[in-house]
């Protein structure tokens, strides 16, 4: 599902018009950002919970010519789903 699908599917199941869902989305998109570059996590409950999480420096290899590489330290976001969601997908 595409970003254009995600807010048909919103639209419809929420019964407002197009624009004001992708409104919708798009502040949602924007929240969640600004939360996780200030460090903080965004719970949804039932559904799941995103959080910023530090990815340690490695050596990695290339893949055309089998050198080492070092790979930097970085920060990456990482999604854990909740319970209800979970169980919801079999």
């Amino acid at each position: 599902m595409n970003k254009a699908e995600l807010i048909d599917a919103i639209s419809g199941e929420a019964k407002m018009t197009k624009a004001d869902a992708k409104k919708a989305l798009d502040s949602f998109i924007t929240a969640t950002t600004k939360a996780l570059k200030k460090g903080d996590r965004v719970a949804l409950v039932g559904f799941g919970s995103f959080a910023v999480s530090k990815r340690n420096a490695r050596t990695g290899r290339n893949p055309q010519t089998g050198k080492a590489i070092q790979i930097p330290a970085k920060k990456v976001v990482r999604f854990k789903p909740g319970s209800e969601l979970t169980g919801t997908i079999k």
